[in-house]
């Protein structure tokens, strides 16, 4: 686990020197705005390809490329960030060390594109035949920590079962090298583990076993009460693409622009990525600005979720301590104003 304290201890570091800076340091809507992105498929990251984003906020974009929700933490952490894409475990780590962030638009919740994928000839074929294996996740993601909750769902421990904290990278070429037994992942690694390898469990069937995830859209606090348009219109164009992706699903096949956008921007090919939204489970605004999801305080989804993640990974000795609330961190106002 070297490389997984490594992150923990840059991560912490770069927390605690956000914190030293002045609260409400604006952003001024004529200067660059850096966002935050992944190597997932999403509808709405065809407006990162094609500059909707951007002509829609009327602010210039810096959109860079992460490996992990954990490294957008620390980016926007250290400042270089203000508007990211994570998952809700790096999510709930951080903001456990003491980030200031909002959640202000979901992009998806768990679903089947992230899966505990296994190797042919590992000896797995099902879950009780984990015990002595070798496993992999991306350090502090929502796959790491699905992956030790079923892990713990199974009466099993980490010195029952080896689990390595490493990029995604690095998981496909061990995979495939026959050091690992198997990867929690999402695509593009999901697809590459696939050729070699069967889907075992499911993000969808963890989370019905009660670690439910998420992805979302987060902002840092300053920048979030400083940009309230800019928010609504960058939530505002994701909706657009996530209803377009809803309505008509086969308007996104292989042959379509949209799946075209996707593999330029994400690498792959377009039939690679039309098959990875197919995997999605996404939530129009209408739906995540409930109490089920963004709204509601201490009530919201997205809260709840946040705080039994964390005590989870307070349990595995992955955070310090558990917040009181996690309300703080979580926004419904700009999906409210989207919402018909």
């Amino acid at each position: 686990m070297t490389f997984l304290n490594a992150i923990t201890r840059r991560t912490a570091v770069l927390i605690a020197a956000a914190l030293l800076l002045p609260a409400g340091h604006a952003i001024a809507a004529d200067t660059k705005v850096v966002v935050g992105y992944q190597t997932d498929a999403l509808p709405s990251s065809v407006a990162i390809a094609n500059g909707e984003f951007a002509r829609a906020t009327g602010v210039q974009i810096d959109f860079r490329r992460f490996d992990s929700g954990a490294d957008v933490f620390a980016a926007i952490a250290s400042g270089d960030v203000q508007v990211g894409y994570v998952g809700s475990s790096p999510y709930a780590a951080a903001v456990s060390r003491g980030l200031d962030v909002k959640a202000f638009y979901l992009a998806s919740i768990s679903g089947i594109d992230e899966a505990l994928v296994v190797r042919n000839g590992s000896g797995i074929n099902t879950v009780a035949d984990l015990k002595g294996k070798r496993l992999a996740a991306a350090p502090v993601s929502t796959d790491h920590y699905q992956l030790l909750a079923l892990i713990k769902s199974q009466g099993l421990t980490e010195k029952d079962v080896q689990v390595f904290a490493i990029p995604q990278p690095e998981i496909v070429a061990g995979f495939n090298r026959g050091d690992l037994d198997g990867g929690f992942v999402w695509d593009p690694a999901l697809t590459e583990l696939k050729k070699n390898g069967k889907v075992l469990v499911t993000s969808k069937d963890v989370a019905d076993k009660g670690a439910p995830t998420f992805s979302a859209w987060v902002a840092s606090a300053s920048f979030a009460a400083s940009n309230p348009a800019f928010l609504k219109a960058f939530a505002a164009t994701a909706d657009k693409y996530t209803g377009s992706f809803l309505k008509d699903p086969a308007a996104w096949g292989p042959d379509s622009e949209h799946a075209r956008a996707l593999a330029k921007l994400l690498g792959g090919t377009p039939a690679t990525q039309a098959a990875a939204l197919r995997n999605l489970s996404l939530l129009p605004a209408r739906t995540q600005a409930t109490e089920a999801w963004l709204a509601g305080g201490e009530k919201s989804g997205v809260a709840r979720i946040l705080k039994e993640t964390a005590v989870f990974l307070q349990s595995q000795r992955k955070i310090p301590r558990v917040l009181p609330s996690y309300a703080p961190f979580v926004t419904p106002a700009v999906v409210a104003g989207l919402a018909p």
